[in-house]
């Protein structure tokens, strides 16, 4: 008993260490990296609470710890990341005099820390989230320098390195991961297609995404669930 009880935190440390690494990369603007291993953290993320519940070993110290590896490979990254291709194209736009612009990026590590913080405290997040939740932000903003490097649209191109445009994008993540909108949980509890239709068409249309778009598909695919939890939310209202 008392092994299984620090399964669950021994892999959440290893999302922390996956975010620790990203950072490394992400320093190095090695961005191809950084997301490989932001994506194992969130993998590993998902199967800390997986084995808490499983051997019935939940805990105040994991969930604690839970947030606090978040906090890096959820949060810390993604902002780092933001940084990075701020500081790489500030200079090319009406930004460039501006020496402090790039550390704007980092907003989105202050939304994602109150996000956590938030979350912890938070009686109605158990079934479903209020505000989009860190890993699909993480995805979300590192999947865009890579949208960048292997985009062939002259408009995507000129958009991703508008500083402009990237803060914009900064202060949508934060506002994001802290509005008051609840989305639905991925979480399949009973195998009811009638049940859980909506993740069912999201999954397909996600994995058509990732398909046909690549990289592209990702912040497609979080930007559509915002949209059907949006919808969910219009018809469960009638």
């Amino acid at each position: 008993m008392t092994i299984k009880k620090h399964i669950p935190n021994f892999i959440t440390l290893l999302n922390l260490f996956c975010g620790c690494i990203a950072l490394v990369f992400a320093f190095n603007e090695d961005f191809e990296m950084a997301f490989y291993f932001v994506c194992l953290g969130i993998f590993l993320d998902f199967f800390d609470g997986f084995f808490a519940r499983l051997f019935n070993v939940s805990s105040p110290l994991g969930l604690q710890l839970d947030s606090l590896a978040d906090m890096v490979t959820s949060g810390v990254v993604p902002g780092l990341v933001m940084f990075q291709m701020m500081i790489s194209h500030s200079s090319t736009a009406a930004a460039g005099h501006l020496q402090f612009f790039p550390y704007l990026g980092f907003i989105i590590a202050l939304g994602s820390c109150y996000r956590l913080a938030n979350f912890n405290i938070d009686t109605r997040q158990t079934d479903s989230f209020i505000g989009l939740p860190t890993p699909a932000n993480a995805l979300f903003i590192l999947s865009l320098p890579l949208v960048l490097k292997y985009a062939d649209s002259l408009m995507l191109i000129e958009l991703l390195t508008n500083p402009w445009f990237l803060l914009a994008i900064t202060l949508l993540s934060a506002y994001m991961l802290n509005a008051e909108i609840p989305l639905f949980s991925l979480k399949i509890k009973k195998f009811s297609f009638k049940e859980n239709t909506l993740q069912v068409v999201f999954l397909i249309c996600s994995l058509l995404l990732l398909v046909f778009f690549h990289y592209l598909g990702i912040p497609l695919l979080i930007l559509l669930y915002v949209l059907l939890s949006v919808l969910n939310n219009k018809v469960l209202k009638k």
